[in-house]
């Protein structure tokens, strides 16, 4: 790899300023001096210093945010506030982005990554990664539901989704609402509340809990993020 481009992926400036960084002998690989940006190191093994301080190389980021209603999956938008948005400054990169996407009234568990492989495996249908969510809703959910959701449901416009395993968390008959848990395999466009209203009620609150083996940490609150573990990646992995 190129110096020049081991800088700016370490985000230590932007392509040009790293060359100048460079130049001025600010650069260091393997305890030597080094004023050429195009010099070609081992990311893996060479020891780089940038005015005196180690710069490790990393290739990938994974990022488990408790997203909060009201914020876009997406990267960029010129109205709305983005789930990037919610980085600070040392953590944002240009080249992350949300794995999947939550509503914008949706909670929960959202991976930010710049790893396309990893993110193509989880969302792909054909791998059947588990999503679980928890929801409210408007109307009783029943077992003749439960069973209509493990065989597949026909939704508005007359997708069919695969079957879902559903679980009803509680019942109140009072107030004619329920607690659901549900895990799907697949992720359909407003999934969640496109089933739920197939069967003739309404989500009035969604959170997702689960992406795979990787349970949202509970000691996040919403808006808040950290790293995922070594052992984390390898969990979403598998």
């Amino acid at each position: 790899m190129r110096l020049d481009k081991f800088l700016a992926d370490m985000q230590l400036g932007s392509r040009k300023e790293v060359k100048s960084f460079i130049k001025k002998g600010l650069v260091q690989v393997d305890g030597q001096v080094v004023r050429s940006d195009k010099t070609q190191i081992d990311e893996t093994k060479a020891q780089v210093t940038f005015d005196g301080e180690v710069i490790t190389y990393q290739k990938d980021f994974y990022y488990m945010l408790n997203k909060p209603a009201g914020v876009i999956s997406a990267t960029v938008d010129n109205y709305e506030e983005t789930v990037v948005d919610l980085l600070a400054d040392e953590d944002f990169r240009e080249d992350l982005f949300p794995v999947g996407r939550l509503d914008k009234d949706t909670e929960g568990f959202l991976l930010l990554s710049n790893d396309g492989a990893l993110a193509h495996r989880i969302l792909s249908p054909r791998h059947h990664v588990e999503k679980e969510y928890y929801a409210q809703v408007n109307g009783i959910m029943t077992m003749a539901d439960v069973q209509a959701f493990a065989k597949g449901l026909v939704i508005d416009g007359g997708e069919e989704t695969l079957p879902a395993q559903l679980t009803i968390v509680s019942v109140d008959e009072g107030n004619e609402t329920a607690e659901i848990r549900l895990i799907l395999q697949e992720g359909k466009f407003h999934q969640v509340k496109r089933m739920v209203q197939a069967v003739g009620k309404e989500v009035t609150y969604l959170k997702r809990l689960r992406m795979g083996n990787l349970t949202l940490d509970p000691e996040l609150a919403l808006g808040e993020y950290r790293a995922l573990t070594a052992a984390e990646v390898k969990a979403l992995e598998e």
